[in-house]
């Protein structure tokens, strides 16, 4: 899925779990820790569980799930997701003439 999104990404080791055995190293993303699941059914907050106390003290804990057939799905904390948008500070919702929205980022470039 990362890569797919133009992230360097390999598989970490998946034995140990804890800060030093993430099940994805993504050295585009250094404060992230990816908890990844590829399972039909399980429980989505023990995945955030999982992935907050792997994460330790100095990484944001990200689950992304992904079933047969469908699309991935990233899963965080709210209080993850709101540091990442202040982090970001990109609006990510723009409303246009026609009142309706696009989730495309604005280019503050010029």
């Amino acid at each position: 899925m990362l890569r797919a999104e133009g992230y360097e990404a390999r598989r970490g080791q998946q034995f140990s779990g804890g800060t030093d055995s993430p099940d994805v190293i993504c050295g585009d993303l250094p404060n992230l820790h990816f908890e990844v699941k590829r399972t039909e059914s399980g429980n989505p907050y023990n995945w955030i569980d999982q992935a907050t106390r792997d994460a330790g003290d100095n990484k944001l804990p990200i689950v992304a799930h992904k079933r047969n057939g469908k699309d991935w799905l990233v899963m965080m904390p709210a209080h993850v997701f709101f540091q990442l948008l202040r982090e970001t500070n990109q609006p990510l919702i723009h409303k246009q003439n026609d009142n309706t929205r696009t989730t495309e980022t604005q280019d503050t470039t010029n």
